[in-house]
């Protein structure tokens, strides 16, 4: 029995509006919530009760509304909770990777939110050496998130990163292994991880400035006091993101600098932390490329020369500068290489074709290949590499939205593979009663875009399914066909779930991120509604009854298409949603600013940049339409998509709007952008998402198959 469960008429928060103006390229704006964005953000960022008091009380009285409205859902919130916690193995584990005398692995403890971190002996005790605990070091904290951890390559210490404030500014500490002990070096403002030196007696760390960006790559000898850390190399551009890494030989320290078009890598002896870097290849707008180490030479992923879709170039360790680089694996377009891992005796890509996954082998000394694949219509495939170089072991993972997820190790010599571990979902999973399905919907000028779908096998397709739609679609980032055991609440009440692998993504190419961002953004848009009409007009669900759903970037995506085709969706849920482009990429302070200027261009420099943007940015394209019910989730101390983006979206869009759907506005007062620390808390906002789509299609009181 499906019982319709109507929003109650309440009085949303009416912010006063205070018109604040700007003029760009001779074009004025006008700005009535100008003023929520505070003033001292980045002291927020540090410790949140420096929030002006009159911003803070609004937020509250906008959770203090959501709750009022979504009261009817507090039992719905629990089962849906329950259900999901019912699919996780509440004491899971890792299966461990070796790395000399040891296996590394994370577990968790019955109830517990965070991971543990621990190690077994490969000869000797079988009991497994707890070196890190998540749950213990969460204590008495309203947030907090684990970094990077590292253990060195003597196996005597543990470099180890967190996070308890949600902004994303990383506490660095080292353990003593045999002891449990925390040294006094402690490193506060860091990007969330570090790279030992070779001697592991220091390590390299980039260090953060006061607008969230990785400014200098530091190195720290243990005992030094951390005011004296060594400069290694300091960025003074922007618009460029900067992170720290070693190698698994442990003999080179990489300084990875990029933004979202063109990389720069300068290297060092881990041996020698006093050395200079060396250049690898200047940046030059428009080249990228990633090192990957191999012995005596680097492996080199690059777009060079016009290889819109890389290939793998080599150059000798000793002097990799861009003149000394070779062709190994050439271009091929349609053949998308994401990533490459090297071994002594063999080199491994992650590629795209034809819009699937595959993983290659390459043996060094002949040349010869083969491929590692799967005969789903949809799937998700990826590499996890190994701590050790001199193996013949890859570690891979495989899952499909109706195969739960498997980790095999590969031997590439051999060429088989071996089943470690496929994910248990305690309370049940038939993989036989749901369907997968890849469709292909036409956008308005003719390209095909990609859906991901999973349905049961018993849900009519006569369109009277409700369906939650999913799209992203920036920065190339492809939305993998994984699977989900979330989702199954939905599903599993008659839901569809799609996925559209809209431009903006890699799905199919280089060229199809090219197609979707910056001049061509609104191809992203196009081609999310396109694939909304799709899916009514093949009978999978009826417009009224899709519930579009996306995230930061993904959240830009839906305040766009809520403006441009509001009559084409059900309702709308928008989780920390990146919806005013046009103000953020106007301020430079900001952490993100100046490097997602080549995503999204630079309003400040170019009148015809502003314009693009202006004409799709969501908060200043609010208008006086019917728009569905619409729900906003965000965190306070998020550094990537600020608090204010989208209090400011929802003040608006109740202002300007006609019809009397309702806005909602839930705001995590204790968490970032990832919303609520621990895998519970987490399920607990899933949960809320979830009741909001049951509420507004009419499924709330629908008994899920079980």
């Amino acid at each position: 029995m499906t019982t319709t469960m109507p929003f109650e008429q309440a009085q949303p928060p009416r912010p006063e509006q205070r018109p604040h103006s700007d003029t760009r390229h001779g074009i004025a704006r006008s700005d009535e919530y100008a003023w929520m964005r505070a003033e001292n953000w980045q002291e927020v960022f540090r410790d949140p009760s420096r929030l002006d008091p009159a911003i803070r009380a609004h937020l509250e009285a906008e959770n203090s509304y959501q709750e009022r409205l979504m009261a009817d859902t507090v039992e719905l919130r629990k089962i849906l909770f329950s259900e999901m916690k019912g699919r996780i193995r509440e004491d899971d584990s890792s299966v461990p990777m070796r790395d000399g005398p040891y296996a590394y692995g994370s577990s968790y403890r019955l109830g517990g939110q965070h991971p543990r971190y621990f190690r077994k002996a490969l000869e000797g005790a079988p009991d497994e050496e707890i070196l890190l605990d998540g749950d213990r070091e969460a204590e008495g904290k309203a947030y907090f998130q684990l970094g990077g951890i590292d253990h060195s390559s003597d196996h005597k210490r543990l470099l180890w990163a967190y996070d308890d404030k949600g902004s994303e500014f990383y506490t660095l500490r080292v353990r003593d292994i045999a002891t449990g002990a925390e040294l006094p070096d402690r490193v506060e403002s860091t990007g969330g991880g570090g790279a030992w030196a070779a001697d592991n007696d220091g390590f390299f760390y980039t260090l953060l400035d006061d607008n969230h960006r990785p400014s200098k790559v530091l190195f720290h000898r243990l005992g030094d006091d951390i005011a004296n850390a060594r400069l290694i190399y300091e960025e003074t551009d922007p618009g460029f993101f900067m992170s720290v890494g070693g190698t698994r030989r442990n003999d080179w320290i990489m300084i990875s600098i990029s933004d979202h078009e063109t990389s720069e890598y300068r290297i060092l002896p881990a041996a020698d932390p006093f050395a200079e870097p060396r250049l690898v290849a200047p940046r030059e707008t428009g080249l990228q490329y990633d090192l990957e180490e191999g012995g005596d030479v680097f492996f080199i992923l690059t777009n060079e020369g016009d290889a819109k879709d890389f290939k793998i170039m080599t150059a000798p360790a000793t002097d990799p500068v861009r003149a000394n680089w070779e062709e190994l694996v050439p271009h091929q377009p349609g053949r998308l290489i994401l990533s490459i891992a090297g071994f002594s005796n063999y080199l491994v890509r992650l590629e795209r074709f034809e819009g699937l996954p595959r993983i290659v082998v390459r043996e060094r000394a002949t040349g010869e290949e083969h491929a590692i694949a799967f005969d789903e219509e949809a799937y998700s495939l990826g590499m996890a590499g190994s701590y050790e170089y001199d193996t013949d072991v890859l570690r891979f993972s495989y899952s499909s939205m109706t195969t739960p997820a498997q980790v095999f190790d590969y031997d590439m010599r051999t060429r088989t593979r071996t089943l470690l571990k496929t994910q248990e979902v305690p309370s049940g999973h038939d993989p036989d009663a749901y369907v997968t399905r890849r469709l292909m919907a036409a956008a308005e000028d003719g390209e095909m875009v990609p859906v991901s779908l999973l349905y049961r096998r018993d849900t009519p397709l006569d369109g009277s399914a409700p369906c939650l739609l999913y799209g992203y679609g920036s920065y190339g980032i492809s939305i993998p066909a994984s699977f989900n055991t979330n989702c199954l609440s939905l599903v599993d009440r008659g839901f569809v779930y799609a996925i559209a692998h809209v431009r903006g993504g890699k799905d199919k190419g280089y060229s199809w991120y090219d197609d979707g961002k910056r001049a061509h953004k609104q191809n992203t848009f196009r081609d999310f509604i396109a694939v909304a009409k799709h899916l009514a007009g093949e009978g999978y669900t009826a417009h009224d009854r899709i519930v579009a759903h996306g995230g930061s970037a993904g959240g830009m995506l839906m305040g766009a298409v809520a403006n441009i085709a509001p009559e084409v969706f059900g309702a709308i849920i928008a989780e920390v949603p990146f919806v005013d482009v046009l103000n953020t990429m106007l301020d430079a302070s900001l952490p993100l600013t100046p490097p997602e200027w080549p995503e999204w261009g630079n309003p400040i420099a170019s009148e015809k940049d502003y314009k693009t943007i202006a004409a799709y940015s969501p908060y200043d394209n609010v208008g006086a339409r019917d728009y569905p019910p619409i729900l906003a989730l965000a965190g306070l101390t998020d550094p990537r998509v600020t608090y204010w983006e989208p209090a400011k979206w929802v003040a608006r869009l109740r202002d300007r709007k006609s019809g009397d759907n309702p806005v909602l506005f839930k705001i995590n007062m204790d968490s970032g952008h990832a919303g609520a620390s621990g895998r519970f808390s987490r399920l607990e906002e899933i949960a809320y998402t979830y009741a909001f789509a049951l509420k507004v299609t009419g499924r709330a009181g629908v008994t899920p198959v079980s």
